[in-house]
């Protein structure tokens, strides 16, 4: 179940709701946690077994290092013991076939891959529970002593799927205590329909033109075409993930709880150092946090530093899936983040902001590529595509077919992809009584409208897939 299709919208999400508006407070998280297994039972029920066992084995590490608190050495076996069945269980079911498959190609050998399906989600709550045994261990947190609290921290359905990755420290007291009102439901409302709208009627829209030039020959494909496909994959992506984070935001504070923002309109980055500072913002920091600050972070020699930056990126890149791609991508991260430290990164800070922009956007519209293929094959086809190497026009007339049927769709993507609403609403609440009431109906007038066009949306395509699923 997606949070962009009908049974969701109108049946579980009013559902669970009403139930949880409707008991006492002590009654609110077992409402959340079982409608929470219900969703995540939806697609996989019996993957609800591996992630009550993924609950129990840190519950009871996290008990066991309560116990012995005083006992250093025990506490580290503990610790051990959680990270080490976490990492083993999504090494299992993401990277063993990754694995099978790189020996045969190797070894040029014929080992069968296990086929295993993907337990949906496994990367974000695989973090999530490492997080709460690394910081109980730490002494950063307290030990949660109701198991049902802390499997219903695990398992809240908001960001079970696809995150954003919410650490235990930042939802531990309201997972006990929390205000629930009027004032948060509304927010939460409109911080739901926000995402939804960027899901359904900008990142599916410019998802099927990605898909269209993408299905072309490489020699038939323009390069400006070709730059084009990138530039909506790149568009497709950021929508479609940031609006499931705003979603899960909203869905949070309708429930009395704040998770912390994901995304900080990345895509007006001016450099790549700034670009991951704004773009999955719960992964960089979980990385920077947990594994490049423990490796000794900037306060080492140089070349430990290299070593420390590339390992963080590396694990990054592996991280989004079990495909070479995919370490590609993070290690093409890496080499250009060491590059902005060390060579050009003063002289870029020099260069007018415009330039700027377009350097970051031009990393990252063409790191989305290497993103995208898993296939080497098709990677190394599209790239000959972009850069006129296939014996490809610079121009075609399927580019002008294709940005004039879509002009709308491109010209509000780009504009919403830049902090344009903020600054607009910052502006109206600046208005006096009368205008900003005037504003404050046309707006709900425009996100009724908005509704109604994306149920419309929602009814008749078929085309509505969340990529970050499948991490």
């Amino acid at each position: 179940m997606v949070f962009s299709s009908i049974p969701f919208l109108f049946f579980f999400l009013p559902a669970c709701l009403i139930l949880y508006y409707a008991v006492p407070f002590q009654l609110k998280n077992m409402v959340l946690l079982v409608f929470s297994l219900i969703f995540y039972a939806w697609g996989e029920p019996v993957y609800i077994v591996l992630m009550v066992f993924a609950s129990a084995v840190d519950y009871t590490n996290g008990r066991l290092m309560e116990r012995f608190g005083a006992d250093d050495r025990k506490r580290r076996i503990f610790l051990c013991s959680s990270v080490v069945i976490n990492l083993s269980m999504l090494g299992f079911f993401k990277y063993a076939d990754f694995l099978v498959e790189t020996v045969n190609s190797l070894w040029h050998v014929s080992i069968q891959p296990l086929g295993l399906g993907l337990p949906v989600g496994i990367s974000f709550f695989t973090f999530q529970t490492m997080s709460y045994s690394i910081d109980l261990y730490r002494r950063e947190v307290k030990t949660e002593k109701n198991y049902l609290t802390y499997l219903t921290y695990v398992s809240m359905f908001p960001q079970l799927i696809a995150g954003p990755i919410v650490r235990f420290s930042a939802v531990n007291e309201e997972l006990h205590q929390r205000t629930i009102d009027r004032e948060g439901f509304a927010e939460g409302t409109i911080r739901f329909m926000q995402g939804l709208f960027k899901k359904v009627l900008i990142a599916n829209q410019a998802g099927a033109l990605w898909e269209s030039i993408r299905a072309m020959e490489a020699g038939s494909v323009s390069v400006a075409t070709a730059w084009l496909g990138a530039l909506c994959f790149t568009l497709q992506l950021y929508f479609d993930f940031s609006a499931y984070s705003d979603m899960a935001i909203g869905m949070g504070r309708m429930l009395g709880f704040h998770y912390l923002e994901n995304f900080r309109y990345p895509l007006s980055s001016v450099s790549v150092t700034d670009f991951w500072r704004r773009w999955h913002i719960s992964l960089s920091s979980w990385f920077r946090d947990y594994v490049y600050i423990p490796l000794g972070g900037n306060r080492v020699s140089r070349w430990k530093h290299l070593r420390n930056i590339l390992i963080v990126w590396f694990l990054t890149g592996l991280w989004h899936g079990a495909a070479w791609n995919f370490v590609l991508w993070g290690l093409y991260y890496g080499v250009l983040l060491i590059l902005e430290k060390y060579v050009w990164g003063k002289q870029l800070e020099r260069l007018p902001l415009l330039i700027r922009h377009g350097y970051a956007l031009l990393i990252v519209v063409f790191g989305f590529v290497i993103f995208v293929f898993d296939d080497m094959g098709q990677l190394a086809s599209y790239l000959t595509s972009m850069f006129g190497m296939a014996g490809n026009r610079l121009f075609g007339t399927e580019f002008l077919w294709y940005v004039g049927n879509n002009l709308v769709l491109l010209a509000v993507a780009l504009l919403l992809a830049f902090p344009v609403y903020p600054f607009v609403k910052e502006r109206i609440g600046r208005l006096e009584s009368k205008r900003f009431a005037a504003c404050s109906a046309l707006s709900a007038a425009g996100y009724l409208a908005l509704l109604f066009l994306t149920t419309a949306y929602l009814v008749h395509d078929t085309y509505n897939p969340f990529l970050y699923f499948r991490f």
